[in-house]
């Protein structure tokens, strides 16, 4: 991205995490937030911050190890899961992780299994590649951990597997991508409700 892109992109970002936050979905300045910036870096949200109100400044730069590029602030605690999907799936220019009941139930719910498969829904057409209601899609989950060196080892086998677009991690939340901040976000949306029409059907409330 030229720098005059990445500048809108991340203008995208902040608009759509302060639409995550006023849905309930950054609870606590919980979740974290990037983007793309080059082949070798991305933009991703300092730790602590309310994602209802980010600026520019609330970004930090770092490598595709996760390693900062910008002095004196520290990146988000899980900032290696965002930059394990930037170099497992090449095509992905933004990664969203979010919070809700919804995401954390049923990835307790489901945690042995170690995947929740979803079929049937009109809405898995949201998904880049779907064209049609007829199909299932598995959703991984993984154990939570403190450790993000172990939740990459985790969820690792996952990429050399199907085609799938994002993650749970169990009691935790979910992480999504896109090829950029609006299909990471459909995708999100996508993800929220399918996840919330399961829950339902188990008896639970939002």
């Amino acid at each position: 991205m030229t720098s005059f892109e990445t500048t809108a992109e991340l203008q995208r970002l902040i608009a759509c995490t302060a639409k995550l936050a006023a849905g309930g979905l950054t609870p606590a300045t919980s979740s974290n937030f990037s983007i793309r910036a080059d082949a070798q870096s991305c933009l991703i949200t300092v730790s602590g911050r309310d994602k209802g109100r980010l600026v520019p400044e609330d970004f930090i730069r770092v490598d595709n190890q996760g390693m900062a590029l910008d002095s004196g602030r520290t990146a988000s605690a899980e900032t290696l899961l965002h930059t394990q999907i930037y170099r497992e799936r090449p095509e992905a220019g933004a990664v969203l992780h979010t919070h809700s009941l919804a995401q954390t139930l049923l990835s307790m719910r489901h945690a042995q299994d170690g995947l929740i498969e979803i079929k049937g829904y009109e809405l898995l057409k949201a998904f880049n590649g779907i064209k049609t209601h007829d199909t299932a899609i598995r959703i991984p989950i993984v154990a939570n951990s403190q450790d993000m060196t172990a939740l990459c080892a985790a969820i690792a086998p996952a990429f050399a597997g199907q085609a799938f677009w994002g993650y749970l991690i169990a009691g935790h939340g979910l992480y999504t991508w896109g090829r950029d901040v609006e299909e990471a976000h459909r995708h999100l949306d996508a993800f929220e409700f399918l996840l919330t029409a399961e829950m339902t059907k188990l008896g639970f409330r939002a």
